[in-house]
């Protein structure tokens, strides 16, 4: 988790949503992303702005968050390899409520949304991907509310923990207690009564 990431090494990563999508469809892609780095603390997206460019990210963690009445609320986490992006204001082309951060120090390949709309135009695997992709991703946003609504403080940890042990090594610890809204002090009893 801590080497920085490849175009290559997201082959793998995106053929897990379509599995039968073919090297030239992924080549295509790949071939258009392009570099971007970001130091610790620096916004990918600030509240406000629409996001241009979608980013696979090769290094570093990112938080997507928003503020609250100056409350900041985790919304998710971006790392190597997976996509950091603010769905509606990319998909949309408006205004994100959203930010990103970077916890570390980043790395990133960029396609911007008129030029992933253009290979969509050419490549109806590609398209038929990242509509895979979405769904993933709804159903994970699905998961995740019912769990807020139905499941105990301790059942979401337990929960976050199965499916993503380790970002508690990637990601302070306070900002996995605001995801899961949990109360800091609970997360700390519930992380050091779990055997790891």
């Amino acid at each position: 988790m801590n080497r920085t990431a490849t175009p290559d090494d997201y082959r793998a990563f995106l053929r897990q949503f379509h599995s039968p999508i073919d090297d030239t469809s992924l080549d295509l892609l790949l071939s258009k992303l392009t570099p971007l780095s970001i130091r610790k603390g620096e916004y990918l997206i600030e509240a406000g702005q629409v996001q241009q460019q979608l980013m696979f990210v090769y290094k570093g963690v990112q938080i997507t968050c928003f503020d609250n009445d100056g409350d900041e609320h985790v919304i998710t986490f971006s790392y190597p390899l997976s996509l950091a992006g603010i769905p509606d204001s990319f998909l949309y082309q408006i205004p994100s409520q959203d930010s990103i951060r970077a916890l570390s120090d980043s790395e990133f390949g960029c396609i911007s949304f008129d030029t992933l709309q253009q290979l969509f135009d050419e490549s109806q695997p590609l398209e038929r991907l990242f509509r895979k992709m979405i769904e993933a991703k709804l159903v994970g946003l699905i998961t995740r509310h019912k769990e807020f609504h139905a499941y105990t403080i301790r059942e979401r940890f337990q929960r976050f923990a199965q499916r993503s042990a380790h970002l508690f090594q990637l990601v302070p610890h306070k900002y996995i207690a605001n995801y899961l809204n949990i109360d800091p002090t609970n997360f700390s009893k519930l992380y050091n009564s779990t055997s790891w």
